[in-house]
């Protein structure tokens, strides 16, 4: 009798230990597949978005909002460049949504790369098919003023001399070969999947990454034309869409003013809400910033 008492004892063990590991199972596979697919948290290091986001806010990303994506999440990790196929969202990326991304230029400005742990936060300024333009330190769509990010910021930019800006700060993308600045930059087409353009010397100079990593091939220009591996291109047909990113601390922002286009593929989700936010100077809880929704 004792034995068989045993036996049922050591088969309940067995039983519960079996449906306490399937469960913690079920757990870990609900979670990759929300990390995956709904959401994501990325702490803020910097103030390049002040005032919308400061250093210490831990942000939710929604991903189920403009579709999740896939890819070989092995290959990534390795460096290579991946397919990214993104499955159907709930919206529209639109004008002034704070999107997190992977930084296309993780290891040299001069050409697009994805690295899988390197992310920024910015401020959609530009759609694909937008024709952006910076007058006096303001965005402008198509030759419009719009509301977007940080008015306040553009207003003091506009304002200042270009002696008053920190080194290395006022002359922005594509350099040198333009006068571009932070107050006055643009006309710029942001590329939409399907639309040409003509090649020329300066289109060159603006689109030479994307064409490269598009194609996987070297653009060059040489005697008043533009070669792609070799051959001779009097106009390009883009393969993909593009966004111009901007932080809404004007003056102090690392964004597609000096680095150019975004890829859409690279875009991770939205910025939803700052779900915790801690002081890095003093580990202080900041109460009035929980929960926080980001706009």
């Amino acid at each position: 009798n004792d034995t068989m008492v045993l036996k049922k004892w050591i088969q309940k063990g067995i039983d519960w230990l079996s449906n306490l590991i399937l469960a913690a199972a079920g757990l870990v596979v609900l979670w990759l597949f929300l990390l995956v697919f709904v959401y994501a948290s990325f702490r803020i290091p910097t103030d390049s978005m002040e005032p919308t986001l400061v250093p210490g806010d831990y942000v939710l990303v929604n991903k189920l909002l403009i579709g999740p994506r896939l890819f070989n999440l092995t290959e990534a990790l390795k460096g290579k460049r991946v397919n990214i196929r993104r499955l159907p969202g709930l919206y529209d990326i639109q004008r002034n949504d704070v999107l997190v991304f992977h930084f296309p230029h993780p290891h040299t400005w001069e050409k697009i790369e994805m690295h899988l742990f390197k992310y920024y936060v910015k401020r959609c300024i530009a759609l694909p098919g937008d024709t952006l333009s910076i007058r006096n330190g303001i965005y402008q769509i198509n030759r419009t003023e719009e509301n977007l990010g940080n008015r306040e910021a553009q207003h003091r930019i506009g304002q200042m001399k270009p002696e008053d800006f920190p080194e290395g700060v006022f002359q922005t993308f594509p350099y040198n070969e333009s006068n571009w600045n932070l107050q006055n930059f643009g006309p710029l087409y942001i590329p939409k999947a399907g639309t040409e353009v003509g090649m020329d010397r300066f289109k060159f100079l603006l689109y030479k990454k994307v064409i490269e990593w598009e194609q996987g091939k070297t653009l060059s220009y040489r005697d008043s034309t533009v070669f792609l591996d070799g051959h001779p291109i009097r106009t390009y047909r883009f393969r993909k869409d593009y966004y111009f990113m901007g932080g809404d601390n004007g003056i102090n922002s690392q964004d597609s003013r000096y680095w150019g286009l975004l890829p859409e593929e690279y875009i991770v989700g939205k910025v939803w809400k700052v779900w915790k936010s801690v002081d890095p100077y003093t580990d202080r809880f900041r109460w009035d910033r929980f929960l926080l929704d980001v706009k």
